[in-house]
């Protein structure tokens, strides 16, 4: 299970390079895929708003990850990872959405 905490891990440092780019960012940036961003008022901190965004969903991500380390196959810890997923992308979609409303110009 060490190749699968290993696989993990690396898809929620994608979130990290993510995070820093947001933060590099000159132009707003965007969330969602396809989504132009939205018109604010002050970019620099809507994008380190949007980036500490990311970098706590990674952290997070991660940490549903931990049962990879610990349980065997099959085991029902695996369900934390399972169900957990979902609901931090959900969580993630509704934190930006009052960031945007925060932010709109």
């Amino acid at each position: 299970m060490m190749f699968a905490f290993i696989i993990w891990t690396l898809c929620s440092l994608i979130f990290v390079f993510i995070g820093a780019g947001c933060l590099r960012a000159k132009e707003p940036v965007g969330f969602f895929t396809f989504v132009k961003p939205p018109a604010v008022k002050d970019i620099r901190k809507y994008n380190t708003s949007v980036a500490i965004l990311w970098f706590v969903f990674s952290l997070l991500l991660e940490c549903l990850g931990i049962p990879f380390l610990f349980a065997e196959q099959n085991s029902p810890l695996f369900i934390i990872t399972g169900l957990g997923a979902p609901f931090l992308v959900i969580g993630a979609a509704v934190a930006y959405m009052r960031i945007e409303a925060r932010f709109r110009a």
